[in-house]
């Protein structure tokens, strides 16, 4: 499978729109290289995304991409994806992390965001919102390293890149509720 590339970031698509999507839709467009050597979840200007952004940025592209494409060998799907990617696959460790990490729970994860997105049929969520979703979810529930507000910011940032305007209430409502249900502060991270 080989993944293509998308219209440009979301501009004032309705969610139906997305939902419109052909089976062999492509990916979301990359963000730009990262400019810079941050790593870490740290606050960066808009103009300067974080390598952790650049690799959520990744996952929720393949998690999109593997959503419409099931079936597919995840070791080969996963190194024909990263293949298309600006960066070397070892700056994406972190995404493949989140990719992995995901991909085990996701019986769990969607079972979760059916039962926490009231008025909303599972399946006419809009394909880029169930991916940021996925991944949210995923290091809300299983990255403890991760502090739950942070994840909750990049997933609505990515949101407003990827997704149509009203994405990040959207996103915010179900992940808010995931964090008020956490055994742990939303503004910390526990040290692994």
């Amino acid at each position: 499978m080989e993944p293509a590339d998308l219209p440009p970031p979301a501009s004032g698509s309705s969610a139906a729109q997305q939902n419109a999507e052909p089976p062999n839709a492509a990916l979301p467009n990359a963000v730009p290289p990262n400019p810079g050597p941050a790593d870490s979840d740290a606050p960066t200007p808009a103009h300067k995304p974080s390598k952790r952004r650049d690799n959520r940025a990744a996952a929720m592209q393949f998690l999109y991409m593997w959503d419409l494409n099931r079936g597919e060998d995840l070791v080969a799907t996963l190194d024909s994806f990263f293949k298309t990617q600006d960066h070397p696959r070892e700056y994406f460790a972190f995404a493949e992390e989140l990719i992995r990490g995901a991909l085990a729970k996701l019986d769990e994860i969607d079972a979760l965001i059916k039962k926490l997105a009231h008025n909303w049929a599972f399946n006419r969520i809009a394909r880029v919102d169930l991916a940021l979703l996925r991944l949210a979810i995923h290091e809300l529930l299983h990255r403890r390293d991760i502090p739950p507000v942070v994840t909750i910011n990049e997933a609505i940032e990515l949101g407003k890149t990827y997704s149509t305007p009203d994405s990040g209430r959207f996103l915010n409502g179900i992940l808010d509720k995931v964090k008020d249900s956490l055994d742990r502060p939303a503004r910390t991270a526990e040290k692994t």
